[in-house]
């Protein structure tokens, strides 16, 4: 076996996808300690800079005095913890939702929800660029699964209307984005919500990029396009504007009944820690407040900002900024040379993204100096680099 995977890495390295994990000598942040070289951080999800927050810090704190800090066994055994509790009140109330449930992670989420709501006779429609959570969810599901290329309205319109046609009595699922993780750009969401209404199928929708950055209150691109009403699965993330972890999914008190039942992910594991909960609570509360929307304004004006100064042609749609390389030695190479001005702009390869398509991420945050963004912005545009969405 190690011979075996001893090629494999060699394989792995010569094509340039051979991964490392890197140590941090400093929190998440707009700068970052990285062996050894203080660099400007567009890596990170963090997109309100929430996560080094003291009041988040002090809700956990509480909550490891007052209850530890484990859970001691899944929540059907063991019990609901308060924090809990207060957690899926918040996400509800806030989302505009009966009732919420709340996971380990957004990825177990996702794979809990999707496999919980399908069998083998039903259909599972998903957006081509998808999350892999999603993905993988939908293929353990057993449903039949088919794929429409990204945001192609007419392609998804004649999978609804052939699932429909082959399979009248199946369970229907629409599955996708709001702000695609790895492009940045938005869901054609009105025009999804329409389709799926118009053939009878659900609509799972995936905000993980999107609360915090979007909408009014924050809770994401539904509320922004004012759809939420006729969205049956919201699912999204605590780990990204929120600065803390674990995973959501809000919808009718049904939905959140059948999967405390059936969502493998939820039942069979260990519920998070009192402490990520009570931080996830206290991040929900806060989203509601003036600070909050201060807070998106400033990243907003923080991503025009970047836009501008890199001089890319479209309008912003999130804060995820994707310059297409091709190559994996390319996207390396200019990984590095930013690296030696001084920032940290990762390079993202297969299989996170598709083969031929490998890319530099670049993440905005409320966080960042408005002058270092605009020098990052220069510094692309010096570098004769195109964004492809």
């Amino acid at each position: 076996m190690k011979e075996h995977l001893a090629v494999a890495l060699s394989e792995l390295e010569s094509s340039g996808l051979r991964r490392s994990l890197r140590t941090l000598a400093s929190p998440q942040g707009p700068e970052v300690d990285i062996d050894g070289k203080r660099l400007h951080n567009f890596s990170s999800n963090d997109y309100l800079g929430l996560s080094t927050e003291q009041f988040l810090s002090l809700a956990a704190v509480e909550a490891i005095e007052r209850y530890g800090t484990g859970s001691g066994a899944s929540r059907l055994i063991s019990g609901t913890l308060p924090p809990h509790a207060e957690l899926e009140y918040e996400l509800a109330h806030w989302k505009g939702c009966e009732a919420a449930l709340s996971f380990s992670s957004g990825y177990a989420t996702t794979m809990g929800v999707i496999g919980a709501v399908l069998g083998k006779s039903d259909v599972v429609i998903l957006d081509k660029l998808c999350h892999a959570c999603i993905v993988d969810g939908a293929r353990l599901s057993g449903a039949t699964l088919r794929i429409y290329p990204h945001n192609n309205l007419t392609r998804l319109e004649s999978h609804l209307r052939w699932a429909r046609t082959t399979h009248p009595k199946a369970r229907i699922l629409v599955a996708t984005e709001s702000v695609f993780s790895m492009d940045g750009d938005q869901a054609a969401l009105r025009e999804i919500v329409a389709l799926k209404e118009q053939y009878g199928a659900w609509l799972l929708l995936d905000e993980a990029h999107a609360v915090g950055v979007l909408g009014r209150n924050g809770t994401g691109l539904a509320e922004a396009t004012g759809v939420s009403e006729h969205i049956e699965i919201h699912v999204g993330t605590l780990s990204k504007a929120m600065g803390c972890a674990g995973g959501y999914v809000c919808g009718s008190r049904s939905l959140i009944d059948w999967l405390l039942n059936r969502a493998r992910s939820f039942v069979f594991s260990t519920a998070p820690p009192p402490a990520q909960a009570a931080s996830g609570a206290a991040a929900i509360r806060w989203m509601k407040t003036s600070d909050a929307a201060e807070r998106r304004a400033q990243l907003w004006e923080n991503i025009t900002r970047f836009y501008s100064a890199a001089g890319l042609p479209r309008m912003p749609q999130s804060a995820i900024v994707p310059v297409i390389l091709g190559s994996n030695e390319a996207a390396l190479a200019q990984c590095n040379q930013l690296q030696n001005k001084g920032f940290w702009v990762p390079a993202i390869r297969y299989p996170t993204v598709a083969r031929g398509s490998a890319r530099l991420r670049a993440t905005i945050t409320a966080a960042h100096h408005p002058a270092i963004v605009e020098t990052l912005g220069h510094a692309l545009r010096s570098m004769s680099l195109r964004e492809s969405v």
